[in-house]
């Protein structure tokens, strides 16, 4: 596995040899020994290891930022940034621990019920076991090997064996290494945290025995090949693949005659951010048909630089996409350069086919619509995404309704009179959508309900205090519980 400049294409450095079949059991049945003595560490064990990775992470901050930057072009601004979100999803998630309410601890005692008598019953989320974790190509840091599905399933009380992405291994392991120092200065088992480097490594992952569960962020094809690999499993695991999306950007008549240039100010920066390679990116514009929209957006793309794209392989895909749009759609505005950000333009009856498709890199297109009807008939029609944002006027309300009635069953995120491509961490982020965006829409790969992916309801029934967990028990143990039906808080 070589370490590439994505600048120069230069081969820089040769990080590690694509793990064997063996090599990469080895590492999932390590995993498996590690499984016990990582649930045992307790909530607030486990979080002080989160705590721990986070600090070891920002005290090489200078070195992850530079071998990042060099695999992947994305800049150091933008790196910086990258690694903070990460550090604080680390953290994030020991303050989900610490709380306690995501074991969903539920207690009915023991009683008369109109059907009979009641056994004592208490229910809570436990662990699934190992996870297998796909580091993405577009974010070396916060979706990678300490990114956020890496946290999440730590948190659960899963260890975790990654598959480094081809385009930074050397990223990877760098932030393997911060991590496994972690895993030491905490006394965590060994095998809390392994590292796999090569595609068959990925599909041995899957398929392996000891692993309970997978998350991944990546292309579609990618992604639905190995989530059909995991449920032709003799045992099927969840396969929770994150894959991209059109995102689709309505702007209603009245707010492209109220905030015309404001709204392509704001969707230029939106579609090229990154170089257009984010899983959020508005790649579908709907606006009205002669829109002051098309001209000022024209002017904003034709004065963008050309972009560095992550990989040689991605500036080849972009460029084969945007040869093929180009004999399709007009072109509204493009740099000079193949790599330079490009903006199309269609009329509704004419969105199909390989327009519906994610194009991954800095182009987008202009949807033009010449009444509501039409552009609630072309929504309808769209595959489901990650997101949907809809610009309406100040004082409008009909139309929006409408657009959110259709657009609640395309994505898992409607945001309003903004722009998709900021994804926060919180409790209230959905980070995910019906397929083909991922493939289970019911889950998230950002926030705290991430965690509930790699955790699994568990009921013990008129069980001593003694084999109980402390969740459980009827000492309060200073979380939210529900008990006897009533939400009770510490």
């Amino acid at each position: 596995m070589s370490s590439v400049d994505a600048r120069t294409g230069e081969v820089v450095a040769t990080v590690a040899a694509e793990s064997t079949a063996e090599e990469t059991a080895a590492a999932c049945a390590l995993a498996a020994a590690a499984f016990p003595g990582l649930e045992a560490m307790g909530r607030h064990g486990r979080a002080a290891l989160l705590r721990a990775m986070a600090g070891a992470l920002e005290a090489a901050r200078p070195e992850v930022v530079r071998v990042a930057d060099r695999e992947s072009a994305l800049g150091d601004q933008r790196l910086q940034g990258e690694l903070t979100r990460t550090c604080f999803q680390l953290r994030f998630f020991a303050e989900v621990l610490h709380e306690g309410s995501y074991v969903e601890a539920v207690i009915d005692h023991a009683g008369p019920t109109p059907m009979g008598p009641r056994p004592d019953l208490r229910r809570m989320l436990v662990p699934l076991g190992p996870v297998g974790v796909f580091g993405a190509s577009n974010f070396p840091l916060a979706f990678s090997v300490p990114g956020g599905d890496t946290a999440s399933a730590l948190a659960a009380g899963c260890p975790v064996v990654v598959k480094a992405h081809p385009s930074h291994p050397a990223t990877s392991q760098l932030c393997f290494d911060l991590l496994a120092s972690a895993v030491r200065e905490t006394g965590a088992p060994e095998g809390t945290a392994g590292i796999v480097h090569g595609g068959p490594a990925g599909l041995g992952l899957v398929t392996d025995p000891a692993i309970r569960a997978v998350g991944f962020t990546g292309s579609l094809r990618g992604g639905r090949a190995l989530f059909d690999a995991a449920n032709a499993r003799p045992d099927p695991i969840p396969f929770y693949a994150e894959m991209g999306s059109l995102n689709p950007l309505v702007v209603t008549p009245a707010a492209a005659r109220e905030r015309a240039a404001g709204i392509a100010e704001g969707y230029a920066a939106s579609f090229t951010l990154g170089a257009g390679q984010f899983c959020t990116k508005p790649g579908l514009a709907f606006v009205p048909a002669g829109s002051p929209l098309r001209e000022e957006l024209a002017r904003l793309v034709a004065g963008r630089d050309a972009a560095v794209l992550l990989n040689a392989g991605i500036g080849e895909a972009f460029s084969q996409v945007v040869a093929t749009l180009r004999d399709r759609l007009e072109v509204v505005a493009a740099g000079p350069d193949p790599l330079s950000p490009v903006l199309f333009a269609v009329q509704v009856p004419a969105l199909e086919g390989p327009l519906l498709e994610e194009c991954f890199g800095p182009a987008a297109i202009l949807v033009e619509y010449e009444s509501e009807e039409e552009l609630l008939g072309a929504l309808a029609s769209l595959p489901a995404g990650l997101t949907a944002t809809v610009h309406a006027g100040e004082d409008e309300t009909a139309l929006p309704a409408r657009l959110v009635t259709v657009l609640r069953e395309k994505a898992g995120r409607l945001v309003w009179n903004g722009y998709p491509t900021g994804v926060a961490v919180g409790h209230a982020m959905h980070h995910g959508g019906p397929y083909p965006a991922t493939t289970s829409a019911l889950h998230t790969s950002v926030g705290a309900s991430a965690i509930r992916r790699f955790l699994r309801p568990v009921t013990w029934q008129d069980a001593p205090q003694a084999i109980l967990p402390l969740e459980l028990r009827d000492e309060p143990p200073g979380i939210p519980r529900r008990v006897d039906g009533t939400l009770l808080t510490p």
